[in-house]
């Protein structure tokens, strides 16, 4: 069995780092250079930023801002918002990121993830995946959460694995900043239907909640911010803690 991960997020807008509720509400949590290395001293197993509004403001993504996150951190850097071509990743990928995420784009032109894989290779592909329950079905959702798809997420989390896509990151907007808990059954049937990692992201309150997502909602690796940034939990305790539970961990 693979090891699993802890990813802290940084979601970044003009500059800073920030977290909301259900995507909405946002608050400063701290600088993202300060954080980013601080996590990785901790010991996260990657780290994972977001420019939450450059989609919407239909720009590139703070690439200086990668490239001082980069600078500081020895660990895989995953950066997402705002990329949109072959030519987006290159310039990320040059500013020291490993990995790229990518959403509404994917949504829109589905054949941009193919193009992406082939260039650069699926390990560099995450397709990150909002997603929210609309009384019928779990459905995608762009544009940091603004706008539903119609889309099914169950549909098209196969769809996106068979484009290439090396990672999914999952994120339950329902529960998003809630801290009450992973989306365990949503994530165990994406887990179930892609052979691709998958990362769990929303809701994560308490280090139970961790053991819960990689036991019970089957996912590789968790994604968890505001519990980090605002000093709830610190992550060597909470692998300490996912260790105590016979659950292997990086």
């Amino acid at each position: 069995m693979l090891a699993k991960r802890i990813i802290p997020c940084l979601d970044v807008k003009d500059g800073r780092t920030v977290k909301g509720v259900n995507f909405v509400d946002l608050r400063d949590a701290g600088d993202p250079v300060e954080l980013g290395s601080l996590y990785a001293q901790k010991g996260a197993d990657e780290l994972t930023f977001l420019d939450i509004t450059a989609t919407v403001e239909k720009r590139k993504t703070l690439s200086q801002l990668v490239k001082r996150i980069a600078e500081h951190i020895h660990i895989p850097f995953t950066v997402g918002g705002g990329i949109r071509t072959v030519d987006d990743v290159r310039v990320m990928l040059e500013c020291g990121a490993d990995k790229i995420s990518i959403n509404s784009e994917a949504v829109k032109n589905p054949s941009i993830i193919d193009a992406m894989s082939m260039e650069f290779g699926s390990q560099c592909v995450v397709c990150a995946v909002d997603t929210k329950y609309n009384g019928r079905f779990w459905e995608v959702y762009v544009h940091g959460g603004r706008t539903p798809t119609g889309i099914r997420t169950l549909d098209w989390v196969k769809e996106v694995e068979s484009r290439g896509a090396g990672e999914l990151l999952l994120t339950s907007m329902d529960h998003d900043g809630t801290k009450d808990g992973f989306a365990l059954e949503l994530t165990r049937e994406v887990s179930s239907l892609v052979s691709v990692p998958v990362i769990a992201s929303g809701g994560a309150g308490t280090m139970g909640h961790f053991v819960d997502i990689f036991t019970e909602g089957k996912a590789d690796a968790a994604l968890a911010a505001s519990i980090f940034h605002f000093h709830e939990i610190d992550i060597a305790e909470l692998k300490e803690y996912i260790r105590s539970h016979d659950v292997v961990i990086r």
